[in-house]
């Protein structure tokens, strides 16, 4: 367990956060122990970093993940269910990993969407429970690198942004490493202007804005990846770009694995076997006290970046220190800014932002 100092926030020691653990715990009952893997001292611990120590809005955070995974079933989908979405080529896992071995979600909000948000969302969902899958021992935390290329204000609505942000937040907690946006042009301003409410302070204190052009993001992308295996699109030195058919061969791969642990009663994930055996329980067993348990309605955590264990590695200073370097959403280096002034004028963007305001009436 991390007993880094957040910014903002007295130092946890150890002891302190296993008695928090065991609090929730405590407040949890029964199911606690009949769900182990759920109740995890890693995934009791994410909640409470995510809830700013806070035991009984951590459990709360708990108790609607059970009732989330049971009635939505994230590890039951399969790569038969989301072909379609994936086909876009709109977010997949990257067959390498940062340095600190964190899975690489790869994200290109100008490709196409299948029109239903929900099979937008079922395949981010899909794509979250397989990086979690290969997480190493030890490992809690997926890094996103977002490709900007070709992005307008068409490529993606504020409501798959809120609906993602929820699921992120509310069921993935302290999942997300950092997020990489990588060459977003001077017209996604206003779009994340409307967009960032919608992330807690923890979650959005996580997202970099990295350019071609400047130097300290170069350095960057050096300090996170391997150029060798980073994509040429990222700065890196490979060419041969996606290949559908390798990443579907690999996607199945990983669900015969999922189907094989589920079958023999051992998850790699979510414990669906409990799930299914103690579903009487999560209506039930929780607290019967349901006003004890603090609502998460306007909780924004304002704690500072990851405190997850990336063990053997330095990767939360290196994280920190990187972040420091990270340029805002306008700060463009001058090569890329004259290009940009020539294809978006003020009148785009006013009306850009006039789209999004509306969008999200």
């Amino acid at each position: 367990m991390s007993n880094k100092k957040l910014r903002g926030e007295k130092p946890v020691s150890p002891e302190e956060q296993q008695a928090k653990i065991n609090e929730v715990r405590k407040i949890m009952g029964p199911i606690a122990d009949k769900l182990p893997v759920l109740c995890s001292d890693e995934s009791i611990l994410r909640c409470l970093r995510a809830r700013n120590w806070n035991t009984k809005k951590a459990t709360k955070m708990l108790q609607d993940t059970f009732k989330w995974r049971f009635q939505y079933k994230p590890e039951k989908i399969r790569w038969e269910d989301i072909a379609q979405e994936a086909a876009m080529v709109k977010v997949y896992r990257a067959n390498y990993s940062d340095k600190f071995g964190r899975p690489v979600l790869i994200m290109r909000p100008d490709c196409q969407n299948t029109s239903p948000i929900e099979r937008q969302i079922k395949y981010f969902v899909y794509c979250m429970e397989n990086a979690i899958m290969n997480l190493n021992p030890g490992m809690e935390q997926i890094l996103w690198l977002i490709d900007f290329q070709h992005w307008t204000m068409s490529s993606i609505s504020v409501r798959v942004v809120r609906e993602t942000a929820h699921v992120l937040q509310a069921h993935y907690p302290e999942r997300l490493g950092l997020a990489i946006l990588y060459n977003p042009p001077k017209i996604f301003k206003p779009f994340w202007t409307m967009v960032k409410p919608f992330l807690e302070s923890k979650t959005h204190k996580k997202v970099m804005f990295v350019y071609s052009e400047d130097p300290h993001s170069k350095t960057i992308m050096e300090t996170l990846f391997d150029m060798d295996k980073l994509e040429s699109a990222f700065g890196g030195k490979n060419t041969v770009g996606f290949e559908f058919e390798a990443y579907a061969q690999r996607m199945r791969e990983d669900d015969s694995k999922k189907s094989d642990a589920l079958n023999s009663g051992c998850s790699l994930l979510s414990c669906q076997s409990s799930l299914s055996q103690f579903s009487e329980a999560l209506e039930y067993s929780l607290p019967s006290d349901r006003n004890s348990v603090v609502s998460d309605d306007g909780d924004v955590s304002s704690s500072d970046e990851s405190t997850s264990n990336f063990s053997p590695s330095n990767s939360e200073s290196i994280d920190e220190k990187i972040l420091g370097l990270a340029l805002g959403p306008c700060d463009i280096p001058k090569s890329e800014e004259a290009a940009e002034a020539k294809e978006v004028q003020c009148d785009q963007v006013a009306k850009s932002e006039a789209t999004v305001a509306k969008e999200v009436q």
